[in-house]
């Protein structure tokens, strides 16, 4: 059962490049910096050989196995690997029992590698407690799925549980090169021209997922003829055809980026739902963070949909907050809500347009002081400077409304459309600024 020893049996040529490049040492390791950077816990604990149970759950190709990989090569203990999947009590108990005799003996404790852990029920994962409380087996428990909602309390209380984070793709790239240089375990003894597009393309669609992104190499390279240079020759077409997914244009700080964010925003504005979804599905098919399509929803519904709609901003928040919440792939459902209805809101961009004329007027005049009766009267002393003096409150007069000067000088920034809720603001604010009468009083 011993992983290395059932390994190096099978040879090397016949595994996977993904189990030929885990990495043998820490160093070898890529991403997840928060729990393995320099003088985190954990990695002082690996290195020093004193690592406590351990739960690690976060997407697939993020290092979980690798990771215990990297445990096994570092480790003096006995290092026993499972598969949840396939495995029961009854192969449990041996292990626990050999594990035991091993302490007897004197020998050096055992470390259980427990892959797909979530995939045991309560009765297996409690077989583990008693010995893993007492210390005489290390469990390194391995999942997709979050483990408080899959795993026991009583075992998560006895581990560390560390969330692995999905890799970028700068890591991603930095896999692939060792991959291709590598000449024992890599592609190194290979002639292969990798092209720049491909690179990105594979590092950029592969979604944090190494194990991905070493098999679409692999099953590329070795399934392209040599040209007469005798160079594999890895081109966008192939990096297409090795993980079944379209390429698109679209960079991610260059213009395929923001000419799609600019396409989508105008699309919105121009009240084309057809088109604004489909450049928000683009872009979250290249791999665009949800959450920036939905700051840019946002900020349109308050732009250019205002009190129009002010349903539109509300939804357009909703949806932002979602994205963070749960993530993809989910969260492209709540922003095709909000695309759509935003399209389809009626559009005023009049409260935009006023605060674009006060800045200006700020920036170009002289600026206003404010009236003494709208001044803080709130503290001691201010009504011997005049502060509040004079001032009517509005609830005090019959429709709540009372004619007041607010500003010095005159002006008039808001100018509302006839169109949507907005025309009903306009309705109001005609009324208002044509009365004459001041109200009187309610409180006299």
């Amino acid at each position: 059962m011993d992983l290395f020893t059932q390994d190096r049996q099978i040879s090397d040529k016949n595994l996977p490049l993904a189990v030929r490049l885990r990495p043998a040492t820490l160093d070898q390791f890529f991403g997840q910096e928060h729990i393995l950077g320099k003088n985190k816990l954990l990695r002082r604990a690996i290195e020093a050989d004193r690592l406590a149970s351990l739960i690690l759950f976060g997407p697939p190709g993020t290092g979980k196995t690798s990771l215990a990989w990297c445990i096994a090569n570092i480790t003096q203990a006995n290092y026993v690997a499972i598969n949840a999947t396939t495995s029961n009590v009854e192969e449990l108990r041996k292990i626990i029992a050999a594990s035991k005799l091993r302490a007897k003996e004197g020998k050096n404790k055992t470390v259980l590698f427990i892959d797909e852990i979530h995939r045991f029920n309560k009765a297996q994962q409690d077989v583990l407690l008693p010995d893993v409380e007492e210390g005489r087996l290390v469990l390194i428990g391995a999942t997709v799925h979050n483990p408080y909602f899959s795993l026991t309390s009583a075992l998560l209380s006895r581990s560390i549980v560390c969330e692995l984070k999905s890799l970028s793709a700068a890591d991603l790239i930095s896999i692939i090169n060792v991959a291709l240089k590598d000449k024992e375990r890599g592609l190194g003894k290979l002639k292969i021209k990798l092209d720049k597009k491909a690179l990105n393309f594979l590092a950029k669609s592969c979604e944090g997922d190494a194990r991905r992104v070493l098999s679409a190499l692999e099953l590329g390279v070795l399934t392209t003829v040599p040209g007469k240079d005798g160079y594999i020759d890895f081109d966008l077409e192939i990096a297409q055809e090795s993980i079944q997914k379209k390429a698109v244009v679209y960079d991610h700080d260059e213009d395929g980026h923001y000419d799609t964010a600019s396409a989508l925003i105008k699309s919105m504005r121009g009240s084309d739902p057809d088109a604004a979804i489909y450049w928000m599905a683009k872009m979250l098919y290249a791999g665009e963070d949800p959450r920036f399509i939905a700051r840019r929803v946002c900020i349109l519904a308050a732009e250019d949909v205002g009190n129009a709609d002010p349903l539109a901003l509300v939804l357009a928040n909703a949806a932002l907050q979602i994205s963070e919440f749960v993530g993809m792939p989910e969260a492209r459902i709540p922003l095709a809500q909000a695309v759509i209805y935003v399209a389809c809101a009626p559009k005023s961009n009049a409260s935009y347009m006023a605060l674009e004329k006060a800045t200006q007027d700020i920036k170009e005049n002289k600026t206003q002081e404010v009236p003494d009766h709208l001044k803080d009267a709130s503290y001691q002393g201010a009504q011997k400077l005049g502060h509040g003096l004079g001032y009517k409150y509005s609830h005090d007069y019959p429709g709540h409304y009372v004619k007041q000067q607010y500003i010095p000088k005159k002006v008039c920034y808001y100018e509302p459309t006839d169109i949507g809720h907005e025309a009903k603001i306009k309705e109001r604010l005609e009324k208002l600024r044509q009365a004459t009468f001041t109200g009187k009083d309610k409180s006299k």
